[in-house]
Parts: structure tokens; C-alpha cells; sequence
């Protein structure tokens, strides 16, 4: 039998995906209270970890969480707090409404142009930067920022497997593939899935225009910004060049937490100089009151959450049921890790998945005889650009809501998928289209 190969399900592993199916129901739910869910998954997890029930000690819990990321995003915050208070994602703004027609081609100006930065700057970054502009030109057109930031971070998420810089799951590829920067526009002497990204990138960009095809409201600038301080934007441009720079130090030259100490150090530079400036100690406040702490503890849950379905082996349990049921049909084994992965990233982060998965996708391609780079460029296309399914599916979705929460709006789940949904499937679809034809 063509199932006979999948392994069977332990009580364990019953009741960890029960817990998990329970905490992400609430997650879609309760949007207000994802963090505090997440948090209390994981403790429970760590719970049943200290009682025996899985084997998952505290400690592996704690060193499950992604401190590269947590710290990253935590830097970052704090420059783009200082970067808005510069006033210069504002100029930004004013600048993209003057080469722009109508609100239309405003806001597909900004998702086109977040999705190119977020090819080289990790995708939680490029949102950090990319939204406070947004948040701008919404704000002087005086229209519903919500589908706009949606969009920004879709887009994000989009480019995110352009190329090796461009998220983590990007850099796990790397590491594990022995690609370098430039193999992901050119590979084995054939396009790479820079160029895919992009083709994917225009199809989806045409899917954001027919959404957005009513806002033709004509733009009218009616004041100027002026920009005194610069040190705020020095500080934003170096983030992007030292993620840049870090992504090429050889492994024995750098550091497991390098982008979380880059950004985490240029944050501190921003923080006294604020405190030199206004002469006072206080003054560090603000920096502070502009990082989303509540997006770190949902983040930090998720980490722990999906490190505990990795230890009873529900994750490895998906590898084996793939390679029973594609019974040696390359096609249909590509078919199903694509959108499994699509799929599964919907809902869980795709970075511990990317990690367990690219040895599993590997079994798969040495069984069947065929070159591992298919699949390789299949996962990370399928897990990349899952997470724009849902809100809860990606660290840039979370980070893009959590921005729009702090200002006051509300994001309902479906306010999200309305956008993500469609904006997923046709870029998922040409990538799918593209790999194969390239690499089969």
C-alpha cells in the first residue's frame, strides 16, 4: 500500500497538534489577545515538557526562540521610532504622492517598493521601514491605512526568497545548500529564484491594482516637510548595509545573533543621541514606547510552540508521510511540498519549519533520484509565501499589525485574507509553474 510507509501517530504527538489546533483557532479568533495566547501555549508546552509528557526540557524551550529575530526586530523598532520622529518617512511620502497619479498607483508604488527592499533586507525589517512612510501617505490622503499596510507586508513576504539576504528562511537555504549571494539569481547556469520572485512579483502586483482599482481619488499635496535631523535615516540606511555585509562574513567570522546585534547597537547609538540632545535621561523613553513589545512575546510563543511539535516528531511525521504518499511520482512529491508548505505556513512560522524541512525535502530528492534543488527552491517559495495566507503566518504580518494596532486600528483576520489570499495563490502559482520548468 502507497501509505503504508508513514509512520504512526503517538499519543503524544495527538496531544501536542490538539493544543497547537486549539491555540492558533484562538489565534485567528481573539486578534487582540495573540500575544498573551501564544504565550500561554508555550508555557503549557514547557509544562508538559518539565512533567515527561514531551521531551522538551525548559531550557530547550527558551534556546528554541529565534533571538537573532527577537533582537532584530527590537533594534529596529527603535530606529524607525527615531526615523519617524525625524520626519523624513514623512518627506518620503510627500515624494512618492508627487510621482503618483492618483491613490491607486500611490499605494502599489509602496508595495512595489517594499517588496524590492525586502529582496535584500529581511522582510520584519523592510516593514518596519516601509509602513511609518505608509502610515504617512494614508494619513495625508485620509484613507484606511489597513489594506495598505496589508499589502506592504504581503509584498514583503513575496520577495523575502529573492534572494540570500532576503529572509531567514533564505539564509537556512544557504547554509544548507552551499549557495552563496549570487546563486540566487543564477544557479548551475540557469536563472535563479530571484528572477521568479520577480515574474511573481508582477503577477501579484496585477491582483493589488484590481483590489485597489476604486481609490482613483486625485492627489493634492498641500504642505511641505522639512527634515532637520539626518542621524535617525543614517542609522535606518545602515541597518539595511550591515544585514547586507553580515550575510557575507564566513561562519567562523561572525556571530549566530549578528543581525540582532547590528540593529540592537544602532538603536543605542539612536538612544544617546536622543539623550545628548534633549540634555536628559528621560529623553530614552521614547525610543522605548516605539518597539511593540507584545509582537516579541507573540513571536517569542510561536518559536516555542512550533519547537515543541519538531520534539514529538509531528514535523519529521509530515517529511515521511510525504515520501510514502508521492509513491516515486517526482511531479506529485514537488506538487505536495509546495503547497503542504504553503499551507502549513498559513499557520506556523516558517523558519524552525524551513530548518526541519530542507533535510527532509533532501531524503525525498536522494529516493527519488533527482536533484535536490527542485524541491529545495520548491519549500522555500511554498513556505515563504504561505505565510501571507494569514495574519498569524509571517513575522512581517504580525510586526505590519502590531504597527496598525498601536495607532488604533483594528485588523480583523479576514480584513487580512481578503488581500492575502488572492495576492498568495497567484504568486505561489507562478513560482510553482516557473521552478519546475527551470529545475525539473
Amino acid at each position: 500500500m502507497i501509505l503504508a510507509g508513514i509512520p504512526a501517530f503517538t499519543t503524544s504527538m495527538t496531544a501536542v497538534l490538539c493544543i497547537f489546533i486549539v491555540t492558533y483557532i484562538l489565534l485567528l479568533v481573539f486578534s487582540d489577545y495573540r500575544a498573551y495566547i501564544a504565550a500561554g501555549a508555550a508555557l503549557v508546552f514547557v509544562v508538559l515538557g518539565v512533567v515527561g509528557v514531551i521531551p522538551m526540557t525548559p531550557l530547550e524551550a527558551l534556546t528554541s526562540i529565534e533571538w537573532n529575530v527577537i533582537l532584530m526586530i527590537l533594534g529596529t523598532m527603535g530606529v524607525v521610532g527615531l526615523f519617524i520622529e525625524s520626519k523624513m518617512p514623512a518627506l518620503l511620502a510627500e515624494k512618492i504622492i508627487e510621482k503618483s497619479p492618483d491613490v491607486r498607483v500611490a499605494v502599489i508604488g509602496l508595495t512595489v517598493f517594499a517588496g524590492l527592499i525586502s529582496a535584500f533586507v529581511d522582510n520584519v525589517a523592510t516593514v518596519l521601514m516601509v509602513v511609518p512612510i505608509a502610515l504617512v501617505v494614508c494619513k495625508k490622503l485620509k484613507i484606511n491605512p489597513v489594506p495598505v499596510v496589508i499589502a506592504i507586508a504581503v509584498a514583503s513576504n513575496l520577495e523575502g526568497a529573492a534572494t540570500l539576504v532576503g529572509d531567514t528562511t533564505s539564509i537556512l537555504l544557504g547554509q544548507y545548500a552551499g549557495m552563496n549571494f549570487f546563486d540566487f539569481f543564477f544557479y548551475k547556469g540557469t536563472i535563479s529564484l530571484f528572477w521568479v520572485n520577480q515574474i511573481g512579483l508582477i503577477a501579484a502586483t496585477c491582483v493589488l491594482f484590481f483590489i485597489f482599482r476604486k481609490h482613483r481619488e486625485k492627489i493634492i499635496i498641500t504642505e511641505k516637510t522639512e527634515v532637520t535631523e539626518y542621524l535617525p535615516t543614517v542609522l535606518m540606511i545602515s541597518v539595511v548595509a550591515l544585514l547586507i555585509i553580515a550575510s557575507f562574513l564566513p561562519a567562523g567570522f561572525t556571530h549566530p545573533l549578528i543581525n540582532g546585534f547590528i540593529c540592537v547597537g544602532l538603536m543605542l547609538i539612536g538612544l544617546v543621541w536622543k539623550i545628548i540632545k534633549k540634555k536628559k535621561i528621560s529623553a530614552a523613553v521614547d525610543v522605548f514606547k516605539s518597539i511593540d513589545f507584545l509582537t516579541l512575546l507573540l513571536l517569542a510563543g510561536i518559536f516555542v510552540i512550533v519547537e515543541a511539535l519538531v520534539k514529538v516528531g509531528i514535523i519529521n511525521w509530515i517529511g515521511e508521510a510525504l515520501t510514502a504518499v508521492s509513491g516515486g511520482n517526482v511531479f506529485l512529491a514537488y506538487t505536495m511540498i509546495v503547497w503542504i508548505s504553503v499551507l502549513l505556513s498559513a499557520f506556523i512560522d516558517n523558519i524552525p519549519y524551513v530548518a526541519m524541512m530542507l533535510p527532509v525535502v533532501q531524503l525525498i530528492a536522494t529516493n527519488l533520484g533527482v536533484d535536490p534543488t527542485l524541491f529545495y527552491f520548491g519549500l522555500l517559495c511554498g513556505s515563504t509565501l504561505g505565510g501571507n495566507l494569514t495574519p498569524i503566518g509571517a513575522s512581517a504580518n504580525i510586526t505590519a499589525i502590531g504597527i496598525l494596532r498601536k495607532e488604533g486600528h483594528k485588523v480583523k483576520t479576514w480584513d487580512f485574507m481578503r488581500i492575502g489570499i488572492p495576492y498568495t495563490l497567484t504568486a505561489v502559482t507562478v513560482a510553482y509553474i516557473l521552478i519546475w520548468f527551470i529545475w525539473r
